[in-house]
């Protein structure tokens, strides 16, 4: 919906939010059934940085960042600003002046379909941004979007007051009203993957700790000894 500022949506219990955080986007994506990635196009602008909060969301025409604007005055500490638009843009809609007024803010940080510059000056400024490009295309303050309705990234719906977590494989999208039950799923998976790690650690094979024997037997993978291999003709 165009021309539209939604204020005060719901947000995720802020607890829910920082203990997904610590668990990272790849824990949280698992955790929930392989759901909620936004996929490998979010790329970070920055290294070994993970944020976790709740969306404020930005709708906005290709290279026009009015909205943008819009929804700085939505933000609150603890958000994650979400932008996309609404037919594809890799202009620079996002750059150290919209970071400067965020941080005040108390925002986490931006994902953004879209393009952003400056990004020495936010890496330096420690402001996390994921992108979908970088460009130096400036922008127009011109049409009008919305700010806090539901938006699309990757495929993936994105709603005010959902959680964001993103790190270095990107970033995953976590329903609000399911937050309490992804940290739960996200803290029986740590355990069975620390469980793991430590029987790897020891010598154990995933073939055994996994089962995967069976697995190979039942889609009649079988065994051959080299000589064997090359006497039937195989390439070498």
């Amino acid at each position: 919906m165009s021309g539209l500022i939604v204020t005060d949506p719901p947000r995720a219990h802020a607890e829910d939010v920082e203990t997904l955080g610590g668990y990272g986007v790849a824990t949280v994506h698992e955790s929930l059934g392989r759901t909620g990635s936004l996929g490998p196009g979010f790329r970070p602008i920055q290294q070994d940085v993970r944020i976790a909060g709740t969306a404020v969301t930005a709708l906005c025409w290709p290279g026009d960042n009015l909205m943008i604007h819009a929804a700085v005055e939505q933000c609150r500490e603890g958000d994650i600003l979400v932008v996309t638009t609404t037919s594809p843009s890799t202009d620079g809609m996002f750059g150290d002046l919209f970071a400067t007024a965020l941080q005040y803010r108390g925002v986490r940080g931006l994902i953004i379909d879209a393009g952003v510059r400056d990004t020495a000056d936010l890496r330096a400024m420690g402001f996390p941004v994921w992108s979908t490009a970088v460009c130096a295309q400036g922008t127009v303050k011109a049409t009008a979007g919305s700010v806090n309705t539901p938006v699309v990234l990757g495929g993936q719906v994105v709603r005010p007051g959902d959680v964001i977590v993103a790190d270095d494989d990107g970033v995953v999208c976590v329903p609000r009203e399911q937050a309490g039950r992804a940290v739960k799923a996200a803290e029986a998976r740590t355990a069975k993957e620390d469980a793991s790690r430590a029987a790897f650690a020891e010598g154990q094979l995933g073939l055994d700790r996994y089962g995967l024997r069976e697995t190979l037997v039942r889609l009649g993978v079988r065994y051959q000894a080299y000589d064997e291999y090359t006497r039937n003709g195989s390439p070498s």
